[in-house]
């Protein structure tokens, strides 16, 4: 029997590209799907075109949630994920597509595996110069299937796994069951989402195929980042400090913390590519500063990767020096 699958996509300013998304989705060759769309109060034409093109395709299984308020993305993915009645979620953002094969392949290795989450590839789309590339967003576990818990968040907390929501399937009752909600008012709700659902994760299965286009346009966020982004950045920091001061798994725990301290160097990458101010750079150091850290003992832990540890040494230095150090490391 074919388990059902909720595709939930987002509806705000995507008039662009929303009926090329949805024409990706009636391409399945897996028919056991459900559409749910969830309006954010979108100003533009992108619910007339929907509603066009549910008439021209009545045989499609597809549901509306209607927002009264514009309430940002997190609250559209809850209750995409509260409104769904499938086995399985993927989460397909509007202005993305999925390949013809997308939901069988991942459905197949559900099947074989009946993996908690369920991992594919992805291609970038650069409609600036026409290019492509493969593992844009890359998944480079050394193993394809994983049934540990403590393995899966290391393999994780090193970067192995993309912390995306889309491009995934997941057992919709794996979040219900652990209520694993995306924050409001976070910018970069991915991020925060993956991690609390990581913590909880026990099987984990990963396909080598591309069933995923990410498009790169004017409008992509990774192109569209200020100083509020980078606060929430801080502010996902946080709750990252808090998952490690209550975890009671002390392997975790300094897994956690490794995780802390990568996801700081990301976030000044980030900052500094998009924004290239000084000032700024040395108030975020500073603030991360008073986040969590490698203490003395954990320089002689064989727990600690020399990567982890020189960074962490980076970040904590006189601010003032941290600062011309991480521009110095970054530029050369």
């Amino acid at each position: 029997m074919n388990p059902l699958v909720t595709i939930s996509i987002p509806i705000f300013k995507c008039e662009k590209f929303i009926i090329r998304c949805l024409d990706s989705v009636k391409s399945q060759t897996y028919k056991n799907i459900e559409i749910i769309l969830v309006n954010d109060c979108t100003p533009d034409n992108s619910m007339f075109l929907i509603r066009n093109f549910m008439e021209a395709n009545p045989e499609l299984n597809i549901n509306i949630i209607e927002h009264t308020e514009n309430s940002g993305l997190s609250v559209v993915r809850n209750n995409g994920i509260k409104a769904a009645t499938g086995d399985y979620l993927f989460f397909l953002d509007s202005d993305d597509e999925i390949t013809p094969d997308c939901i069988r392949l991942l459905v197949e290795n559900a099947k074989k595996t009946d993996a908690q989450i369920i991992i594919a590839q992805n291609r970038w789309i650069n409609t600036f110069d026409n290019t492509t590339k493969d593992y844009g967003f890359p998944t480079i576990a050394e193993k394809k299937y994983y049934n540990s818990n403590l393995e899966i968040f290391s393999v994780y907390s090193k970067g192995g796994f993309p912390s995306s929501s889309w491009n995934k399937l997941f057992k919709k009752d794996f979040i219900i069951n652990n209520q694993i909600y995306f924050v409001p008012g976070l910018f970069a709700q991915d991020e925060l989402w993956f991690f609390h659902l990581i913590l909880k994760t026990d099987t984990l299965s990963i396909i080598d195929d591309i069933t995923y286009l990410y498009y790169l346009h004017g409008e992509s966020v990774i192109f569209n980042r200020g100083k509020k982004n980078f606060e929430n950045y801080l502010t996902i920091l946080g709750y990252l400090t808090k998952a490690f001061k209550e975890e009671k798994n002390e392997v975790l725990k300094m897994l956690i913390k490794s995780k802390i301290i990568l996801f700081k160097e990301m976030v000044l990458v980030m900052q500094w590519k998009a924004l290239k101010d000084k000032k700024y750079l040395k108030t975020n150091i500073s603030k991360m500063q008073k986040l969590t850290r490698l203490n003395l003992t954990d320089y002689f832990s064989s727990d600690f990767s020399l990567d982890v540890k020189k960074k962490n040494f980076f970040h904590n230095i006189p601010s003032d020096l941290a600062v011309r150090l991480f521009i110095w490391r970054f530029e050369r």
